[in-house]
């Protein structure tokens, strides 16, 4: 590792390094994703999922090719006027230029006769820019030469599709401009330099280019093709966790500079204090998001397989290219606040040491009052709603979902996402007259078949995506799975959504304790411990809790979100548990490394004192980075971006801040139990160690002069691996 560092922060070297990373980035970036453009969130169901197996069924249909778009016209709820009916059925005319049957179906009206309905069938468009433009096309036909307050909207599968397509469309662009602004800003606050923060911004801004192409090219080797929510999730968690290892970095190397006064020396000796810290973390996280590979749906898998590469990326731009980058300028990069050599470090002093000291008093009592908090922000958790329906999915209203408002009120609740059942074609007529007496079912039409399936088509009482809708589809699959020889498969919208919802669940049920089991691994092999790793876990769980229970609070009285939508649990949980182990692995490893010189209960208010600034700050950045992700209307996206956002601030706040060194004042040395450390005088080493400094004693007593111990600290060091290095030199400073 010594020749590594060597290589990566020398004179001679390091120039290899970064011209070696800026040709490799040419590359990638020159190859691309090799992605369609304007790919949307796809459902990701197993084959196994019985609306999986309708929808692969219906393939075989005619007209399986096809899709729907749905015209809702009305007037606010008033009653259609004689004039509104002809303009209704001129307009079917018109649209029937783009119906794939070369016709339109006459307009149907509601009973009320405030409302009618227009069904268009289209042809499928594979490409999202193609689609809008014909939606445009339809919506600009449809309102032509209407009365005055008879308004058209587009809804249907159509609506939905190309309302959803134009959440995404410029979503890269928009999360990178705003992430970048933040990033920018927080880095300039925190360094108080017109300059510096440049470096950190450059190279992480990279490796998230990189990480994109990357990740696709991987998720393509898996048969999975990144869609826009997965790359924008992507971008989020590279400028924060990439920034987060530069901000460490970054702390460390300005402490060593006054320390060594050789900067190249300087940032070896940073690399090898930060390096496991980050190497840790970053693999800590990495591991927690390849849990998801194991998922049924392929939508976390996506995610899986997407963001543990982007974070391998930004780990390798954070210990290889950021040092190679910063060496190559002089201490003046930091200026005005210019690390002097031989000035005094936080270690002893500053807020943080005096916090430090305040909770070492009274470690109970503190604990307690952090357990009290949490709990406190928890208690909204029983309360909390799952699932959010198609049309509850935005946090801006688009058309589609005004359309399919008007249709739920004007006509039976689920008309605009009928059940699709497809049956052995010897058996329609008898699986149809069964539907019918299914309860939650309106009506019943045969559609499509062939010689050996038949599609029917199943319109239900209740809106889609509700319970009611669901215990239907339950109740339908109940009913008519026991009719022998008709193989009856219930797909469509609702159906999809329920196999989604319990295929999530399931896959939340399987990765929340690997995910914890492999977090308590890598805490056990990093601080050879037991008990810190126990404490350590148990203190970010109970912070998951309080920032889901108090994000709900938000959401219900503030926003106004009906629910947490099925996918947002896991993957707060994922973020959370990974990136808040984070920084307790920065401020426990530092403790550790502390407490071999000065004990555990001075090595934690130093560790805390030294790390306090930087955590915090990198807390405070990769919250902000997170909350980004609420500038896109979808609210699944905004509710992972508030939760995470609140519970990487109470881990940097509070549970890194009071609570997991109060648990360490409290266990003392068995904190690290059962490792164990002692204290030999001033100094504190492994019994091991101790043993082996009393032999040597026995055989050799140095010989000192006045001031020769003092002159030897200064002018040579043994590293960790034991190479000699001069802690001072007269150039290259």
């Amino acid at each position: 590792m010594h020749r590594l560092r060597t290589f990566i922060t020398s004179r001679r070297t390091s120039w290899i390094v970064l011209v070696s990373a800026l040709v490799a980035a040419g590359a990638i970036f020159a190859a691309g994703t090799g992605n369609d453009e304007g790919t949307l969130p796809g459902v990701g169901l197993p084959d196994s999922a019985e609306s999986a197996q309708a929808a692969a069924a219906a393939e075989t249909l005619p007209g399986a090719d096809s899709t729907v778009a749905l015209l809702v016209f009305s007037r606010g709820g008033d009653a259609l006027t004689d004039a509104d009916t002809e303009a209704v059925a001129s307009a079917a005319g018109a649209l029937s230029d783009y119906s794939a049957e070369g016709f339109v179906p006459p307009p149907t009206f509601s009973d009320d006769e405030t409302t009618a309905l227009v069904t268009v069938p289209l042809d499928k468009l594979s490409e999202a820019g193609a689609q809008a433009d014909r939606a445009d096309e339809i919506r600009e036909t449809a309102n032509a030469d209407l009365p005055a307050g008879l308004t058209a909207l587009l809804s249907g599968p159509e609506g939905f599709a190309v309302d959803i397509a134009a959440v995404f469309e410029g979503a890269d662009f928009t999360l990178l401009l705003t992430t970048v602004i933040v990033v920018a800003v927080l880095l300039l606050i925190t360094y108080r330099s017109p300059w510096l923060w440049l470096v950190p911004l450059v190279v992480v801004g990279t490796a998230d280019g990189l990480a994109g192409i990357v990740a696709a090219r991987v998720a393509a080797l898996a048969g999975i093709q990144l869609d826009a929510s997965v790359t924008g999730i992507l971008s989020v968690l590279v400028f924060g966790a990439g920034t987060n290892y530069a901000l460490l970095l970054i702390a460390r190397y300005r402490d060593e500079l006054r320390l060594v006064e050789d900067r190249r020396e300087a940032m070896s000796r940073a690399l090898r204090g930060a390096g496991p810290a980050i190497i840790a973390s970053g693999s800590t996280v990495v591991l927690a998001l390849l849990t998801l590979v194991f998922a049924e749906l392929q939508g976390n898998r996506a995610l899986g397989i997407a963001c543990a590469t982007g974070v391998v990326i930004a780990m390798i731009f954070a210990l290889v290219v950021l040092p190679a980058a910063l060496v190559l300028f002089g201490r003046g990069l930091f200026w005005p606040y210019i690390p002097k050599f031989g000035s005094e470090g936080s270690a002893e002093r500053g807020v943080w040491h005096k916090l430090g000291v305040l909770v070492s008093r009274k470690p109970v009592a503190v604990a307690i009052l952090g357990a009290v908090i949490l709990g406190a922000l928890s208690l909204g958790v029983p309360q909390i709603k799952i699932g959010l329906s198609q049309t509850e999915s935005f946090t801006q209203v688009p058309e589609a979902v005004q359309g399919q408002d008007i249709i739920a009120d004007a006509f039976p609740a689920g008309s605009g996402s009928p059940a699709s059942v497809i049956v052995n074609s010897d058996f329609a007529e008898e699986v149809a007259q069964a539907a019918e007496g299914v309860n939650g079912v309106d009506s019943v039409r045969i559609g499509e078949s062939t010689d050996t399936i038949t599609q029917l088509t199943v319109v239900l009482d209740d809106a889609a995506e509700t319970e009611a809708s669901f215990a239907a589809i339950e109740a339908l699959r109940s009913e008519l799975s026991a009719i022998d020889g008709a193989d009856a498969l219930v797909g469509g919208l609702d159906a999809q959504a329920l196999d989604v919802e319990r295929a999530q669940q399931s896959d939340q049920d399987l990765v929340i304790p690997l995910i914890l089991g492999l977090v308590f691994i890598v805490l056990v092999l990093l601080l050879r411990s037991l008990l810190a790793p126990i404490l350590l876990l148990l203190t970010v769980v109970a912070s998951f809790f309080a920032s889901l229970g108090a994000s709900w609070l938000l959401f219900e009285s503030v926003f106004g979100f009906p629910a947490i939508d099925t996918n947002v649990v896991l993957f707060a949980f994922l973020f959370l548990v990974a990136l808040g182990v984070d920084y307790n692995i920065f401020l426990v490893t530092r403790a550790r490394e502390e407490a071999v010189e000065h004990g555990t209960r001075a090595g934690m208010i130093r560790a805390l004192s030294s790390t306090g600034g930087v955590i915090t700050s990198a807390g405070i950045l990769l919250a902000a980075v997170f909350a980004v992700l609420g500038v896109l209307p979808l609210i699944t996206l905004t509710q992972i971006g508030i939760i995470v956002c609140i519970g990487v601030l109470l881990d940097t706040l509070l549970v890194r801040t009071v609570i997991v060194p109060s648990l360490a004042f409290i266990a003392g040395e068995k904190f690290w139990w059962p490792g164990r450390v002692i204290s030999v005088g001033a100094e504190v080493r492994t019994p091991q160690h101790a043993a082996g400094q009393h032999a040597a004693a026995k055989h050799s007593t140095p010989k000192t002069t006045p001031g020769s111990e003092a002159g030897a600290s200064q002018s040579v060091e043994k590293t960790a691996e034991g190479e000699p290095h001069h802690a001072k030199h007269s150039v290259d400073r």
